[in-house]
């Protein structure tokens, strides 16, 4: 019996053989491909790619100029905004869309609300979650999917809409000035390695205690863990105020009262939005639309809300983004910047970069494919806050407050319609907006996905 095993192994090793052979490059397959390949192949095409960058290479000649900064509808922002190198963008993006509402309320030249408070937040929420995914899995092995995505993703910069909302609802807000950025807030690398390091140690010790003791107590463990972290935010970040004094100064010089704040009670004060009239749209068409879908531990607090959204044609996005903007109101957009960007000029436009003319070959996925094949995906949460139309009212151009500085064109992207079409994911837009037949759709049940779903993807 023990012989036949081992030949029925000898004869399956050598089948494998034969078939790894068959579908190797053979010496005929390679001489093919090497014949098809310079069919098309021009010695000049790769000289200029030796020693050049292909985007520079592809760049279209025509569209090399600065865009018409003129937009027919436009909210008026504040000074540009910097997340450094940081992943930040999601909550840069979500506080500039609350901003103009300060600046106007109070008459103000312009004005920041504390990053590295919230930020602070955020890091210990995350650490917390990590910790409680390690103690709801500790009975599964160490392979287990859901295992093996905490320890892969125990913390990062990252975030969207919904992140921010939690931690306002929780923490509130205080201003810039009142806890400024610090090294480690702009440059979140390294903090973020080491916070990685330490919560991944906490969550492999919690499980070799459990499994030497079932009645371990792992919450207290959570809570010696979660001090280390504390600890080490304070280090990089500072301690986050509790109290603070502040006035307001107008354009004219004129200060308002000193007033004690709590961050709660500041925020409560200068914010007069209700976050719950607020919906985040997708346009993610490997999915059915109009349908709500949320994205299980897609949040950064255990008590917190996941990520949710309703899936919708990019022409209903797009009729809600201009009514909004019609009414300045500027809405949380995160896309996938990095495609057909000229950041020189601040244009997000498909025809930048002509690719097919350089190799002389066709580059055809389309959306859906993309996002199948993990080549696109939401990667940048930005503010929308233009658009400028034909003399039909139809959407011609849009316009995006960043947060990087001065790049692109004063703070500032200018995207096409098409560009939007290929490479918008989230907008999060008033609910008063909605027309009734959308809004009937909000009170379907979401369908739950799976934490390593595609669209799990933080906006960084």
């Amino acid at each position: 019996m023990k012989s036949k095993s081992i030949i029925f192994c000898l004869f399956f090793l050598i089948s494998l053989i034969n078939l790894w052979a068959q579908n190797t490059i053979t010496d005929a397959e390679l001489a093919k491909i090497k014949e098809n390949a310079y069919k098309e192949f021009h010695p000049g095409i790769q000289s200029a790619i030796v020693e050049n960058s292909i985007k520079k290479l592809s760049l279209n000649p025509q569209l090399r100029s600065q865009p018409d900064p003129y937009f027919k509808y436009q909210i008026q922002t504040g000074k540009p905004t910097d997340q450094k190198r940081s992943g930040r963008c999601w909550m840069f993006a979500s506080m500039n869309t609350i901003r103009p509402f300060v600046i106007q309320k109070y008459n103000l030249s312009n004005f920041e609300f504390s990053y590295a408070y919230l930020f602070f937040y955020d890091q210990l929420e995350k650490a917390n979650l990590f910790l409680q995914g390690i103690i709801s899995t500790i009975d599964k092995p160490m392979d287990d999917r859901q295992v093996e995505w905490w320890f892969k993703n125990p913390i990062g910069d990252g975030g969207v809409w919904s992140s921010f909302v939690n931690l306002v609802n929780k923490y509130g807000l205080v201003p810039a000035e009142v806890m400024p950025e610090t090294y480690h807030s702009n440059n979140t690398s390294e903090i973020s390695s080491i916070l990685a390091t330490k919560l991944r140690e906490h969550g492999i010790m919690m499980r070799e205690a459990y499994n030497n003791n079932k009645k371990v107590d792992l919450q207290k463990m959570k809570l010696e863990a979660l001090s280390e972290i504390y600890r080490i935010l304070v280090y990089a970040f500072g301690e986050p105020p509790t109290t603070f004094s502040y006035r307001f100064v107008d354009k004219s010089n004129k200060p308002t009262d000193m007033k004690t704040y709590t961050p709660m009670s500041f925020y409560k004060e200068i914010i007069e939005i209700n976050f719950d009239d607020f919906v985040m749209l997708m346009n993610d068409p490997t999915r059915p639309y109009y349908k709500v879908y949320e994205i299980e531990y897609d949040r950064n607090m255990v008590e917190g809300i996941n990520w949710k959204y309703l899936n919708l044609p990019m022409n209903e996005i797009k009729a809600l983004a201009l009514k909004s903007l019609k009414d300045s109101m500027p809405m949380y957009f995160s896309c996938d910047v990095g495609k057909q960007l000229n950041n020189d000029i601040g244009l997000l436009d498909v025809n930048n970069y002509m690719y097919d003319t350089l190799f002389n070959m066709p580059f055809r996925m389309d959306k859906k494919q993309r996002i199948l094949t993990f080549a696109s995906g939401s990667s940048h949460g930005m503010n929308l806050i233009g658009v400028d139309t034909d003399a039909n009212d139809v959407p011609i151009r849009w316009l995006i407050e960043n947060s990087w500085g001065n790049a692109g064109y004063n703070g500032k992207l200018i995207m096409t319609d098409k560009w939007m079409d290929e490479y918008l994911f989230r907008l999060v837009v008033n609910k008063k907006y909605f027309p009734a037949e959308t809004l009937k759709l909000l009170e379907q049940k979401p369908i739950l996905l799976p934490s390593w779903d595609p669209m799990y993807r933080m906006d960084e």
